[in-house]
C-alpha cells in the first residue's frame, strides 16, 4: 500500500506541541499595519493552539501529526 500524502498547505501552516496539541500561527499580520496598534501586533505575533472542534480535521490532513 502506498504511503499516505499530507496535505501540503496544511503542513505550511500547523505544527504538533510536545503534548501533541496542534498549534497555528494567526491571522491579520500580513498588511495593513499601520492602523493596527502595537499592542494587537504584538499579540497576532505569538502562536495558539487550535480549537478542539477543528484539530480532527486538520489531523486527517496531517497523518504525520
Amino acid at each position: 500500500m502506498p504511503k499516505m500524502k499530507s496535505n501540503r498547505g496544511a503542513a505550511k501552516r500547523f505544527r504538533a506541541t510536545g503534548s501533541g496539541r496542534i498549534k497555528r500561527k494567526r491571522a491579520f499580520h500580513s498588511h495593513i499595519l499601520t492602523k493596527k496598534d502595537t499592542k494587537r501586533k504584538r499579540r497576532l505575533r505569538s502562536t495558539v493552539l487550535v480549537a478542539k472542534s477543528d484539530e480532527k480535521s486538520i489531523r486527517q490532513m496531517l497523518p504525520k501529526l
